[in-house]
């Protein structure tokens, strides 16, 4: 099994004519044949797409003049997000209001009040929100959504969750390395305000059998992680446990510093990374001291 995405998910791309957008579709296309189904544009609906490189050259997507189109077209249940920041908040809107089942938002740089806004749509709504500020999801040979590299996944029994684009390809490498592959890996973003948080990924992760072991990748800024560690030993006591490791980015950032997209300054005695590095460690987490030995980690994690 995996989570949230598999060899049958179907995808609209949102921001697909884009230069961006082209890109990673082209790329996702090439991977196990990933099923990017259209595109969405409001003024070229109804002309035609094609691959021009990327290992998927030559293949044809219908342009969809909305969300709505595209869905009742193709059957589709997720979309991807490409559309510049100013345009990214109504783009998540317009999937949710045609009850798009799993919206990913790769764009960076969404005003925050425009996430609020979103936030407050995805209530009582039918569909997930991962992002903004995200990598996207790639489930090992079977689909993959947003930017993550394909080539460095291996099928496998970890589930990975991270805050961090670049870190959650390290988690993947280093998995990969010590021949235990991946199940799903999710990159939530860093953002302050997103659609999906840690507790959210973990607890997909928690009733996938597949998912033997889980890697959390973390940042400063926030409370997520100590939120996510407290969630973690409520549910052990529940029964609900597996192996896991993790890490925390930033580290040597010093105290009420916002440093890259921490989501948070570091105040009121949270945020900071030893207090993230405590939390996990109560929770039973083997809290990597560098990125590069994640797979070390986790594999004294599962003993």
């Amino acid at each position: 099994m995996s989570i949230l995405i598999n060899k049958d998910t179907k995808v609209l791309v949102q921001g697909l004519t884009g230069k961006t957008g082209t890109f990673h579709t082209e790329q996702a296309l090439a991977y196990h044949g990933s099923q990017m189904v259209g595109g969405i544009h409001p003024k070229k609906g109804g002309s035609v797409w094609t691959s021009a490189s990327g290992g998927s050259e030559g293949t044809e997507l219908p342009i969809f003049a909305t969300v709505k189109e595209g869905k009742e077209a193709t059957d589709a249940t997720a979309s991807v997000i490409y559309v510049p920041p100013a345009g990214a908040a109504a783009a998540i809107t317009e999937a949710i209001d045609a009850s798009i089942e799993l919206i990913i938002c790769i764009t960076e740089g969404v005003p925050v009040r425009d996430m609020v806004e979103v936030k407050a749509r995805l209530q009582d709504s039918g569909s997930r929100l991962v992002g903004p500020n995200c990598p996207g999801i790639l489930t090992p040979e079977a689909c993959k959504i947003g930017i993550m590299p394909g080539s460095i996944f291996m099928k496998g029994s970890v589930g990975v969750v991270s805050r961090s684009g670049t870190l959650t390809y390290e988690a993947v490498y280093q998995t990969t390395q010590a021949g235990l592959g991946q199940t799903t890996a999710v990159g939530i973003g860093g953002d302050p305000v997103k659609g999906t948080e840690f507790i959210d990924v973990l607890d997909l992760f928690l009733s996938d059998d597949e998912t033997k072991s889980i890697i959390m990748i973390g940042e400063i800024g926030g409370s997520a992680e100590e939120e996510a560690a407290e969630w973690l030993i409520e549910q052990a006591k529940l029964g609900r446990k597996k192996p896991m490791a993790g890490f925390i980015a930033g580290r040597t950032a010093p105290p009420g510093r916002t440093m890259g997209h921490a989501g948070a300054v570091i105040s009121g005695g949270k945020g900071g990374a030893e207090d993230k590095i405590k939390a996990m460690e109560e929770a039973g987490i083997v809290v990597s001291s560098s990125p590069a030995k994640l797979g070390e980690a986790l594999l004294k994690a599962i003993g």
